[in-house]
C-alpha cells in the first residue's frame, strides 16, 4: 500500500507500507493491504506503521485519513516531534 501523511507545512512521509494504525475519533485502527475504503477523522494520537525497513510512529495533532484502492492519505494538521 502506498502511504502518504502530509501536513499544511510540508509532506512528512510518503512510501510503501504493509500495515498502518490510525487514532480515530471513534477509536484506534488498522488498515492492511486490500483494507475497504474509508474516510475517518483523526485525533491526537500516534500514527504506527511498518514498512520494509520495520516499524515507525509520529505523533499527529489530529485531521483526516482516506484509504481506497490500497492508497491511503493522511491529511494532518500538524506532527509532532
Amino acid at each position: 500500500m502506498h502511504l502518504e501523511i502530509i501536513t499544511p507545512d510540508k509532506r512528512v512521509f510518503s512510501g510503501e507500507v504493509t500495515m498502518a494504525t490510525f487514532p480515530g475519533t471513534k477509536g484506534s485502527f488498522q488498515v492492511l493491504n486490500n483494507h475497504a475504503p474509508i474516510i475517518s477523522t483523526l485525533e491526537r494520537g500516534r500514527i504506527t506503521l511498518r514498512t520494509a525497513q520495520g516499524e515507525q510512529s509520529l505523533v499527529v495533532e489530529g485531521g483526516v485519513v482516506e484509504v481506497l484502492n490500497n492508497q491511503i492519505i493522511v491529511l494532518a494538521e500538524a506532527v509532532v516531534s
